[in-house]
């Protein structure tokens, strides 16, 4: 069975930094594109950003750019998201995905307030 279970979310003030980690299992992590999306207060689930198998290649979503940086550990079966710089905008529940796939785990609160 697949399962993702992502950590490291809390309170942070507006220019703070978080890093997510989301453990994976049931599957051949190192064989798949993963994700990070997240869902706003009253908002839909929004793209964050993604990375291939190997981890040479990522992309992000305009807002993050710069702010954010996604890694995996294939060895460990886990992926990452540092966010640096954070924003309230940013604040969501993340959660990460086989991209192309719904979230499947209970994903990770971040909160960005003074």
């Amino acid at each position: 069975e697949v399962q993702l279970v992502e950590s490291g979310g809390g309170l942070v003030q507006p220019g703070g930094s978080l890093k997510l980690s989301c453990q994976a299992s049931g599957f051949n992590f190192g064989t798949f594109r993963m994700a990070w999306v997240r869902r706003a207060p009253g908002k839909g689930l929004e793209w964050v950003s993604e990375i291939w198998p190997g981890g040479t290649s990522t992309n992000y979503a305009d807002s993050v750019k710069g702010r954010f940086t996604i890694s995996r550990d294939n060895a460990k079966n886990t992926l990452y998201l540092q966010m640096n710089s954070l924003k309230p905008a940013d604040t969501a529940v993340y959660y990460c995905i086989i991209s192309g796939n719904p979230p499947r785990g209970q994903g990770t609160q971040v909160t960005v307030s003074s």
